[in-house]
């Protein structure tokens, strides 16, 4: 059994297509606070700022090992910590803070291309050994109309999702394409999960939930 540490809708859909039943627990991480200190502390060793990746990897990591803290071994083997960015244009952004945010994010973003971050932290629970990494992929963003925009931005989808799009949603249809793990931009690769559980000694199909209804004649 894995613990998910995020109220991301999409990865939790996405782990149950692919057989997995995850528990799942929201961290009381502070995104910003988390990113601040990782700034500050790259500054004060005189390092350059921080990476799209390190950014999301800081957060994924603080997200799991929040869970972790109050999580008993007998309740799940390894917690899942996640989190997604996207580099577009030189910046690195995250949820839209507004529809107004949501809005300008779009006008940069329509007829572009930009990379999607999403970070990937593993801790085992019974004695804390940890596995992590990053997906990355390639997002060709289309130009939809201004009243497309209005009318994806009323739906509110934008405001929840890193970057203010979702390929498994109703944004979808507003990407061109993408190079990478379709997954990943998601917000939480497969293959990248299953490599990272197997360095914990989890194998993926012993995660596979047993067929509904079990079998028939």
């Amino acid at each position: 059994m894995i613990l998910l540490a995020s109220k991301s809708p999409g990865r939790l859909a996405t782990l149950r297509a692919a057989g997995v039943e995850p528990l799942v627990r929201v961290s009381a991480v502070d995104e910003d606070t988390v990113l601040h200190e990782l700034a500050d502390r790259r500054r004060l060793a005189d390092l350059p700022a921080p990476s799209p990746s390190e950014q999301v990897q800081a957060l994924a990591q603080a997200k799991a090992l929040d869970v972790a803290a109050s999580t008993d071994p007998q309740e799940a083997e390894v917690v899942v910590g996640c989190d997604s960015m996207l580099e577009i244009h030189g910046q690195t952004v995250g949820k839209p803070d507004s529809a107004t945010q949501a809005r300008e994010r779009w006008r940069a973003m329509s007829g572009s291309t930009g990379t999607l971050y999403t970070g990937h932290f593993l801790l085992r629970t019974t004695d804390g050994a940890i596995a992590e990494g990053v997906s990355s992929a390639t997002i060709r963003f289309g130009s939809p109309s201004q009243d497309e925009i209005e009318a994806y931005i009323a739906s509110g989808e934008p405001l929840w999702c890193a970057g203010a799009f979702t390929i498994d949603g109703l944004g979808g249809a507003f990407i061109e394409g993408i190079d990478g793990d379709p997954h990943g931009v998601v917000g939480i690769s497969l293959p990248l999960l299953r490599r990272l559980l197997a360095d914990l000694g989890v194998r993926w199909t012993d995660l596979w939930a047993p067929p509904a209804g079990g079998e028939t004649d």
